[in-house]
């Protein structure tokens, strides 16, 4: 079984469960899991794990929890979440993660999709959620809470914590000792054993259905493709509902015996990382931009010498990494310092994914020597498929493929750029209760993603962006609306951007501030303000942006570069339905939210007046009433530099 191991084919170890009880049987006492909990590390045993698995199984066996029904899990990122997701395998039962910020609505449709009997909850306030929707939930019999602080208020039958589930199971365990062993040898590599949630572009998301040995298999070939050794340390703080996070805190710490950790608050991810050291990180571009422009922010605070050498580091950094180099007086005057206080000293490899990240964001981690690669995949074939090599990393694309997976290119134009279609060892065999949607994006055993790309000779996958969100202006001038947000992210003070422009003479942009790097920039400015609103109306914070604007123009093509821009008086938010859950831009939602202010960008108005209502998730209530400025960079009668435009106008 060892050499099976070592390359990660795990052979009749199929199953989540059959892995984990052997990895209790072989390496009892290896450290599975840590969680920071009060300031402490506290660590779980490959034995622990098994233990609380084989005692949360068979305790929800015995209080009437069958076969093929769905376990809901919904919280923050904890071991009891994990264990819950195998005891749901262990059972033959369906594992359905829901993100823990889900407003009720969300969680209603989950839970009646899914047909959810039992709901794995963290704490008082995902138990607050649940039982505030009352009869909308019928078929959940029980709810289990991990943490019990604030639950001595509730009188609710179907509560329970999990502590009682482990007593109870624990007693189970006494009197029949081999109905566990029995249980995990039943669960097949043919079941369906995970429902998880699409992103949900552009509606509610849909649920894949994905095979549990199946989901082994793709696990082990991403292993072959980017190795991991038994005790390395992974540190989870994406959602455990995300493709990608299942694949790494659950399947690949299985098969490789990693340590999974659990950082106490997202508000201490930085200094957690730091404690850990870890071998590995996944984060999502959103949080390796907020990285970046934290570097930059302490910058921004430092003496002017420790601002030139900074410079001086990165230019020469820089230099090198472009000649496939290492700069021994760059590491020495800031790159070894700098990766130690990010938390990222240990690193053999990291990883970007979830949506796309821009190619000078890329650039700047590996000029300070963190190894990130970037991935590219789907929920539907379970998360990731490609990825670069070690030794053969291109900015501007997402890898190759594995060894389990093949990608091909469709209806290409003239230029190689067509639809992505893939299949993989891991693909889901349909949609929960939709047949029709898997029969739409499923054809001859291929899976049509929507997006747009093309291979390099070098073999390389480039996408470029949604094919639905590819877009022409009228003067048919065609761009990739991500691209340019991509390349406008990289500035420290932009959090989100989203290009306009479609059946448009020009393009604009709606551009929401960096408000934690912001602010400090205003500080030092000596400038007065009391909110986000506030702080984005300001001249100088427009002035600012432009300048910041201007300097990506100088990067585009004359028919792609920004016009025009509004700061936006609130950040874009999940909640709110402008964003998915995997922080994804739903441009629908953005377009008829903010419709006024579109047309409004290209009515040639100077400002727009805004009156509006916001809702916050606890339900209360705020008024923002302010005048958004149209900032215009480039006058829309010479937009005919293009050589494109010069055609159409004459």
């Amino acid at each position: 079984m060892s050499d099976q191991l070592n390359t990660f084919d795990m052979g009749e170890l199929d199953t989540f469960p059959k892995i984990l009880r052997h990895n209790a049987q072989h390496f009892p006492q290896d450290i599975a899991m840590r969680e920071k909990e009060f300031g402490i590390w506290n660590e779980f045993t490959w034995l622990d794990y098994h233990n609380r698995v084989k005692w949360m199984t068979l305790a929800l066996l015995d209080m009437d929890i069958n076969p093929e029904d769905a376990v809901a899990l919904i919280g923050d990122n904890r071991p009891e979440w994990v264990w819950g997701e195998v005891a749901a395998h262990a059972m033959r039962c369906y594992s359905l993660g829901i993100y823990q910020d889900s407003m009720h609505d969300e969680v209603v449709y989950l839970l009646d999709s899914s047909g959810a009997t039992v709901v794995i909850a963290e704490d008082e306030e995902q138990c607050d959620k649940l039982l505030e929707l009352g009869d909308k939930i019928p078929k959940v019999k029980h709810i289990v809470y991990c943490d019990k602080r604030g639950m001595r208020k509730y009188d609710d039958k179907r509560l329970i914590s999990v502590e009682t589930i482990y007593e109870r199971g624990q007693r189970i365990d006494k009197t029949h000792a081999k109905r566990y062993d029995e249980l995990v040898d039943a669960t097949s590599a043919n079941d369906i054993s995970i429902y998880c949630t699409t992103s949900g572009t552009t509606s509610k998301p849909k649920i894949a259905l994905l095979n549990g040995g199946n989901f082994v298999q793709h696990c082990s070939s991403y292993l072959r493709a980017d190795p991991r050794q038994p005790g390395d340390n992974y540190v989870s703080v994406l959602p455990l509902p995300w493709i990608m996070e299942q694949v790494y805190a659950v399947g690949q710490a299985l098969i490789a015996r990693q340590v999974v950790n659990f950082v106490e608050e997202k508000e201490t991810l930085m200094s957690d990382l730091r404690e850990i050291g870890p071998h590995f990180v996944l984060l999502a571009p959103r949080v390796w931009e907020g990285i970046l422009a934290d570097v930059q922010a302490r910058m921004m605070d430092s003496t002017p010498l420790k601002r030139r050498l900074y410079d001086f580091a990165m230019a020469r950094a820089d230099r090198y990494r472009e000649q496939g180099k290492t700069s021994r007086l760059a590491e020495w005057l800031l790159m070894k310092a700098l990766r130690d206080r990010l938390g990222f000293s240990f690193l053999k490899s990291a990883a970007t994914g979830g949506a796309a990240m821009g190619p000078d964001t890329f650039k700047f981690f590996q000029t300070i020597g963190v190894p990130l690669r970037q991935l590219y995949g789907q929920t539907e074939m379970c998360g990731a498929y490609t990825i670069h090599k070690e030794d053969d990393v291109d900015y501007d694309s997402v890898g190759v493929c594995f060894d389990s997976a093949e990608i091909k290119v469709i209806n290409p134009d003239k230029e190689g750029l067509g639809e992505v279609i893939a299949k993989t060892v891991g693909m889901f065999t349909g949609y929960l209760n939709n047949q029709t949607a898997y029969d739409e994006d499923v054809k001859d055993g291929w899976m049509h993603t929507g997006d747009a790309g093309y291979f390099k000779p070098s073999g390389h996958l480039v996408v470029i962006d949604r094919i639905k969100d590819l877009a022409r202006t009228s003067n048919d001038v065609q761009y990739s609306p991500q691209y340019i947000e991509n390349k406008l992210k990289f500035s420290s003070f932009i959090g989100e951007a989203v290009i306009l422009g479609k059946d448009k003479p020009y393009l604009s942009a709606l551009i929401c501030i960096r408000f934690s790097i912001l602010s400090k920039w205003a500080e030092q400015q000596g400038l007065a303000f009391t909110n986000y609103t506030n702080l984005s109306s300001l001249p100088e914070v427009y002035q600012k942006l432009s300048e910041e604007v201007a300097r990506v123009n100088e990067t585009l093509p004359p028919a792609q570069k920004i016009h025009k821009f509004v700061l936006l008086y609130k950040e874009l938010d999940a909640d709110d339905g402008e964003l998915t859950r995997t922080r994804k831009v739903r441009r629908g939602v953005v377009a008829e939210k903010y419709g006024d202010i579109i047309e409004s960008v290209y009515d040639d108005a100077q400002a727009v007046d805004i009156d509006t209502m916001i809702v916050f998730q606890d339900g209360t209530k705020t008024r923002i009433q302010t005048k958004l400025n149209v900032e215009t960079l480039i006058s829309p009668s010479i937009e005919s530099t293009s050589p494109s435009l010069e055609r159409k106008v004459s």
